[in-house]
């Protein structure tokens, strides 16, 4: 029963694949044109092949074996097998040219949609389900392939090919061509109508296979494993799944059954003209109006006729289906972009790195202004409409230390990314050495800058290439320098495989302390021009810190930097704190200032103190 409500159920999404979708497609084909001309004529000739056969079997019936000349039997039975071996010859090309066209389409396709996406804001992957948007650039970049690669070819050589048969079969007779063609209109009307609703089931089951691509994703990666296991959900997230991929599978099965339908109906649309054709061509024959030999040609065109006719109709419910493929890849690709480069926007090179924050308000940006509704979260980072920062006034001057402190949620990491330009501004604005940092290149920009955060991300990969992530050219003793000052050269020489081991998914193979280490290793070996450190020290022990931070001592002198909420140690010894509560700046001044000012910051200092005297880091 439930089968049956699934195959009777209408989809609720309806297909919107206008001009517009078939123009975009169009343009991507563009640089193949003088190859898909070259297709269309190999198309041409074999259509035109294709139709001599039957030429040549009525020669054969009405002349060769009704004179009884074996001579020109053998002539006409040679010519078949040339045009047969002329056809497969033609053939091959033809398939060559339609794989290289939509292979080459889908690999341009592909590459312009992951370098959209990734240089796509960060608001935009804190509101997308990774796994949505993995099966974007995978499942439905290769179902757009699969149209290409193999509809393009069936429909255009169908296509030639019906017209060929067509006119051939008007030259031999045309009053039965006549007749054949009554049953053309219903080939035609209904494949609009499967067409769209097959295009419909294709979209939701996309969306479907979208939804457990996210569900898998955010399962089978450490993190969710562990909470999975820790809360005693096995069963749950198994059922949930099921639940999901029950659901592709009757819509699969209704796809199958639709299509199914449609193709046995057009076979005996095929089957009831090829029928009347013999009947009333074999009327014809009996009183001497046509040839036997003509009836025969006429038969085999007829077949030839009716067979590439229930393939466009077909092709056409895949093409529809395709699609829909196509419009999903182009809606990331239209995915808005707020924050672009300007067109004349330049290289900051040089850079002293003077940063001033003069009257920035900012909020997150709101779900139309960054992201693709299909494939949104439910939550993201801020709230939409609400101002996280307000009217900050900042400045810090070339080889200064800035410390940002506060209680959590006062928007101290959300200042931070500002800088890089992980977001723009809302009001006010941002200078570098006095330049809109909006005026800049992003990544001359982000190549000045050297950002280490409290949970660093590290690649599944070795740790000389995450290493190298930051400096590529980065020579074995360059690694070594970084790794010494980070104080980790030790912990990755005693690796099994050393700088060649991996360091698992996310680095989860290292400690946290090991991953902090390595991040402000890299951070080393990228040698910027101004630092951030969000909560940088948060997982080191009180004798990695002090070693750590002993070489950030040397590696920030000179260099811009901004401290975020670190361990105390760092701020007290700032050239300035900034004290944040609520997006707004409540204290500003000193350490000793702030701490016998009697305010927020006070408050902080007294309640993370231990007993002993000794400063607990302030969390953010």
């Amino acid at each position: 029963m439930h089968l049956l409500h699934v195959m009777s159920h209408q989809s609720d999404t309806r297909p919107h694949i206008g001009p517009e979708t078939r123009r975009r497609v169009w343009t991507f084909a563009s640089p193949y044109r003088s190859l898909i001309i070259g297709f269309l004529g190999v198309v041409t000739a074999s259509s035109v092949l294709g139709v001599v056969p039957p030429l040549l079997f009525r020669e054969i019936i009405d002349g060769a074996i009704a004179e009884g000349d074996r001579g020109q039997l053998t002539v006409l039975g040679l010519l078949v097998v040339g045009a047969a071996l002329a056809q497969a010859v033609l053939s091959f090309f033809e398939r060559w040219a339609s794989a290289t066209v939509g292979e080459g389409l889908i690999f341009d396709l592909r590459v312009a949609l992951f370098d959209h996406v990734q240089r796509l804001p960060v608001s935009f992957f804190t509101r997308t389900r990774t796994g949505a948007l993995v099966s974007r650039l995978n499942n439905d970049v290769i179902g757009a392939q699969r149209a290409l690669t193999g509809t393009l070819g069936t429909v255009v050589a169908n296509t030639i090919t019906a017209l060929t048969t067509l006119v051939t079969l008007f030259l031999l007779e045309w009053h039965i061509t006549l007749l054949a063609m009554v049953l053309l209109p219903l080939f035609i009307l209904p494949a609009r109508r499967v067409g769209r609703t097959v295009a419909g089931i294709t979209r939701e089951g996309m969306n479907l296979n979208a939804t457990m691509n996210a569900t898998m994703t955010e399962r089978f990666n450490v993190s969710g494993a562990w909470l999975v296991k820790l809360f005693g959900r096995p069963d749950d997230e198994r059922d949930g799944f099921a639940d999901s991929a029950g659901r592709v599978r009757d819509i699969g099965i209704r796809n199958a059954l639709f299509s199914r339908t449609f193709v046995i109906a057009l076979t005996l649309l095929g089957a009831i003209g090829t029928a009347v054709v013999y009947w009333v061509g074999g009327s014809l024959a009996i009183n001497g109006t046509i040839t036997i030999g003509t009836l025969a040609s006429m038969g085999v065109l007829v077949a030839l006729l009716y067979g590439p006719l229930a393939q466009l109709t077909n092709a056409r419910v895949d093409v529809m289906s395709a699609f829909v493929s196509f419009e999903r890849v182009f809606e990331v690709l239209d995915a808005p972009n707020p924050v672009a480069d300007a067109a004349d926007a330049v290289d900051p090179h040089p850079v002293q790195g003077h940063l001033a924050f003069k009257g920035v308000s900012f909020r997150y940006p709101a779900a139309n202004e960054t992201s693709v509704a299909s494939l949104e979260t439910d939550t993201a980072p801020g709230e939409p409409g609400r101002m996280v920062l307000h009217d900050l006034d900042l400045e810090v001057g070339p080889g200064r230390v800035l410390a940002v402190v506060g209680p959590s949620g006062s928007g101290k990491s959300t200042l931070a990314s500002l800088i890089p330009r992980l977001y723009d501004v809302t009001d006010g604005s941002i200078t570098l050495d006095g330049r809109d940092l909006r005026s800049l290149r992003q990544d001359d920009l982000r190549a000045r800058i050297g950002v280490v955060t409290q949970d660093p991300h590290l690649f599944h990969d070795t740790v000389g290439a995450n290493l190298r992530y930051a400096r590529p050219d980065a020579t074995n003793a360059q690694l070594d320098d970084a790794c010494r000052s980070a104080r980790i050269l030790d912990v990755v020489r005693a690796l099994p495989e050393g700088f060649d081991t991996m360091v698992g998914e996310r680095g989860y193979r290292m400690s946290g302390g090991e991953k902090q280490r390595l991040a402000i290793a890299r951070l080393l070996l990228k040698d910027p021009a101004i630092v951030i450190l969000d909560e940088a020290t948060s997982h080191l022990d009180t004798e990695n810190e002090a070693a750590v931070l002993e070489a950030l001592a040397v590696v920030l002198s000179g260099r811009t930097s901004i401290v975020i909420a670190h361990r105390l140690s760092t701020v007290i010894e700032a050239d300035e704190i900034v004290v944040l509560d609520d997006g707004r700046i409540v204290e500003r001044g000193r350490h000793a200032q702030l701490r016998d000012a009697g305010g927020l910051y006070a408050d902080l200092w007294e309640g993370l103190v231990r007993d002993d005297g000794q400063a607990a880091p302030i969390t953010d």
